[in-house]
């Protein structure tokens, strides 16, 4: 893998600049002056952001002709080395984007889940996609399926990349994250990415791009940036084409009626608004340490980013005899809470984005006031620590109580440091208010009753993309409501948008095709690089564990002489590892079992003599066994049955950070009558070079 060397950003510094956008492999800078981004603490000027001029067409066509051939080029373990080396080189970088990300409002500890949390997620798909996919192209997806009697003609469902782009749209609230989260699954599914940030911190997204760009590590047209407008994007994308959307219901419903996407066959992922709530199980009391666990949680998820998050609790559902005892808990710890300048150590949260947005709170709890009463703070005024309350946008902490039957906690999103308090009479209620969100990104459910948890789950999680239960027991190791995991699914049904994102391989294999293939089992070892049952094996003098990985092959196997079950070999058996089940140990007994009719081996008796049968016992490029998948006992080897073993390369994996690689093997065991007594996967560790 070569590095790529791509221009340097002539815009580098951020003070009063127009951003630049990197676009066909250049960097481009508008003609015009821009529209004015400020700073969300001081309300100076950052920059000015502008796409006036921007080439779109030329944008799309460089990320199809150049982007596409250039990743798909490359193996899913070569994609993943390069998304690590770029997740070093962002490591590295992370006082830049720190300093930047203050500008936005955010504390240390905001911006630790946008800068670090985004970085930390490149590093999760590296990790796991080198584990988890082969080095190769093209990804199996089940098992495959006999069409005929004969098994000459099979089914395989595979994935294979598209020739497409990856478009993301991103919002304000995580200008770091939204884009890593998004660019590390389609890079590895093979899809080249434009990036088109949200203005308000479009400069935070500006420098984390430019730096993945001067890491050098990139191919050409993997990733380019649209800082501006994007009118006009759309209308060039098509079937093979993604966009991935975060922002409101209002856009998101204006992208779903595009002509690209309603007739063009464009791919469209939406997260948009979502009504989280958190709910406070019936068993819980004041003295249960499940109680402060529910307060902390509403209270962090109410202040980080100051509110700003898609998976912040808008809802808070208690019993109608805890309210009171919530809502005090609630105002004393919100009490607490210092709002000002990120820079001030005191400070536990700092500004919304703009006073545009703290604008559109305001009247947000303009409209929850309606049928909630304001029982903490005042979301027109607040005490600020080391800024100015008229030149920041600065707000409190807001909580609110529903009256009961209130409509506006379940339509009405504050996007900032707002949750309404809403009381339930039933298990059965608590449902119900919880499903009048209309599909939410994530939920939580704090109790210490099993039952409670499986009742409460299984009635809101058709409303959810993601569900928390927290109690004692895993308090610990939770990281908390809020925090969208790589490995997990993000994204929700109906009021959220109904997309999916992250979810580990998932999120990689949403950006490629599922095509269904029929074919011989020869043709789908030739197209797939894996060996189907049925396909031609290679069976030589030289035994496939002399070879290492330069010279062994798909389909090379060994068929093994035979060895007969004695009766002495079970007895040792149940004798040497205690296994004395009857059916091994008991004539009369297993006379009696309508599967038997006898003494039968030992599964794993049969499985370690067929090891004996087919193994070489001589060091060579074979290092070592490190398991066995998919064992089946087919069956019964009776006493003087005779075994043989065919073991077959069924696929190989090189590991790109050793010397030495995985080879799956398939393995079948048959008796006298040529029956299959057992079927497995051996999975051994090879060198690539003989010593």
């Amino acid at each position: 893998m070569s590095a790529t060397s791509h221009p340097r950003n002539p815009r580098g510094s951020l003070v009063s600049e127009l951003l630049s956008s990197y676009l066909a492999g250049s960097w481009f800078t508008a003609a015009d002056e821009g529209r004015p981004v400020l700073d969300a603490v001081t309300g100076e000027e950052v920059c000015r952001v502008s796409a006036t001029g921007a080439d779109l067409a030329g944008a799309v066509d460089h990320a199809r002709s150049v982007g596409v051939p250039a990743i798909q080029a490359l193996t899913f373990h070569e994609r993943a080395a390069i998304l690590k080396n770029v997740a070093k080189h962002l490591t590295a970088a992370e006082d830049g984007f720190y300093e930047l990300s203050a500008r936005t409002g955010a504390t240390k500890r905001d911006s630790a889940v946008d800068i670090d949390g985004g970085i930390g997620t490149v590093f999760s798909f590296a990790s796991k996609a080198t584990r988890e996919l082969p080095n190769d192209t093209i990804v199996l997806d089940g098992k495959p399926e006999a069409l005929g009697k004969g098994g000459t003609f099979v089914g395989q469902h595979i994935y294979t990349s598209r020739p497409g782009v990856a478009v993301q749209i991103n919002a304000f609230n995580f200008p770091t994250w939204g884009v890593l989260e998004k660019f590390a699954p389609a890079f590895l599914a093979g899809r080249p990415t434009i990036v088109k940030p949200a203005t308000q911190t479009a400069y935070l997204t500006h420098a984390v791009v430019a730096s993945m760009l001067d890491s050098g590590f990139l191919p050409d047209g993997a990733l380019q940036l649209l800082c501006g407008s994007a009118d006009g994007l759309l209308d060039l994308l098509g079937t093979q084409d993604h966009v991935a959307f975060t922002g409101s219901a209002a856009t998101a419903s204006t992208l779903r009626q595009h002509p690209s996407v309603v007739h063009g066959g464009l791919e469209l992922g939406v997260e948009a608004d979502s009504l989280n709530c958190s709910i406070l199980g019936p068993d819980v009391t004041p003295d249960d340490p499940e109680f402060d666990l529910f307060v902390k949680g509403v209270v962090t998820e109410m202040t980080v980013k100051a509110g700003q998050k898609c998976t912040a609790i808008r809802r808070v559902l208690v019993p109608t005899e805890r309210a009171d005892d919530v809502i005090s808990a609630l105002s004393q710890r919100l009490s607490k809470i210092t709002v000002g300048n990120p820079a001030d150590d005191t400070v536990r949260m700092g500004a919304l984005v703009s006073l545009d947005q703290r604008d559109e709170v305001r009247k947000s709890v303009q409209s929850l006031r309606a049928s909630s009463d304001l029982v903490f703070g005042d979301p027109d005024h607040v005490t600020v620590v080391g800024a100015s309350a008229v030149d920041g946008a600065f707000m409190g902490p807001v909580l609110l109580r529903a009256h009961e039957g209130a409509t506006e906690p379940h339509e009405v999103e504050p996007f900032g440091p707002v949750s309404t308090v809403i009381t339930y009479s039933s298990v059965a209620d608590a449902i119900s208010l919880a499903a009048k969100g209309g599909g939410s990104l994530a939920g939580s459910l704090v109790t210490h009753d099993p039952a409670v948890a499986r009742e409460v789950i299984l009635g809101v999680a058709p409303w959810h993309g993601r569900l928390l239960v927290l109690d004692r027991n895993d308090a610990s190791e939770s990281t908390g409501h809020g925090s969208p995991l790589p490995s997990l699914v993000h994204g929700g049904p109906g009021r959220a948008g109904g997309g999916e994102e992250l979810g580990g391989i998932r999120a990689v294999l949403h950006h490629m095709q599922r095509t269904a293939i029929q074919a011989s089992p020869d043709a789908l070892t030739a197209i797939t690089g894996s060996w189907f049952t049925g396909a031609e094996r290679t069976v030589s003098e030289q035994h496939p564990f002399r070879k290492s990985l330069a010279t062994l092959r798909i389909g090379d196997a060994i068929v093994s002489d035979r060895r007969t079950v004695t009766g002495e070999d079970i007895a040792h058996f149940a004798e040497f590892t205690g296994d004395t089940f009857y059916a091994h140990t008991d004539p009369e007994a297993a006379a009696k079992n309508p599967l038997f009719g006898g003494i039968v081996a030992h599964g794993y008796l049969v499985v370690s003599l067929a090891a004996g049968l087919f193994v070489e016992p001589n060091p060579g490029p074979v290092l070592a066994n490190f398991g066995v998948d998919n064992l089946r006992f087919l069956t019964p080897v009776k006493v003087d049955d005779d075994i043989a073993v065919t073991l077959t390369v069924k696929a190989i994996t090189p590991r790109s950070s050793a010397d030495y690689g995985e080879v799956r093997w398939d393995a079948v065991v048959t008796n006298q009558h040529d029956e299959p007594v057992a079927t497995y996967d051996v999975l051994t560790l090879v060198a690539k070079e003989d010593a």
